[in-house]
């Protein structure tokens, strides 16, 4: 079966991905689940997994804590998205620290400083080619 863009799979992960969101927001008292954004979900093809991807702000230390505390949620979010969705079954959440936005953000930087670099070197061979005619 061919999956076009706005499939089911696609539909109940963003559905998903606010679900978890606004349980974790709102409703998970844990304070060390700490500032989490939730990045997106993907689907096992069976819909009876959701792998959860997610960033927050805060060091190596917070990530370990923010782990441990949406293990413990877990069984909550889950309830809670059973509740939420007309499924006939929720799927099991697995929630995964995303390391892409962080490979992404320092992709951004190396090439903001390359860009810098490029610019600053123009500007010096166009300064030193100026003053050599300047010479003639």
């Amino acid at each position: 079966m061919m999956q076009g863009s706005g499939s089911r799979a696609e539909r109940i992960a963003d559905h998903i991905k606010d679900q978890v969101s606004q349980v974790l927001a709102f409703e998970v008292k844990d304070p060390a689940v700490g500032l989490l954004t939730v990045t997106h979900v993907k689907m096992t093809g069976d819909m009876g997994l959701a792998h959860v991807y997610y960033t927050l702000v805060g060091d190596e230390v917070e990530r370990r804590k923010t782990a441990r505390a949406l293990e413990r949620a877990t069984p909550f979010v889950r309830r809670r998205l059973a509740e939420d969705m007309n499924l006939r079954r929720a799927p099991d959440v697995r929630f995964h620290y995303d390391e892409n936005i962080e490979r992404q953000e320092r992709v951004e930087t190396l090439l903001r400083q390359i860009a810098t670099e490029r610019a600053e070197r123009e500007a010096s061979e166009q300064a030193t080619t100026a003053t050599d005619d300047n010479a003639q």
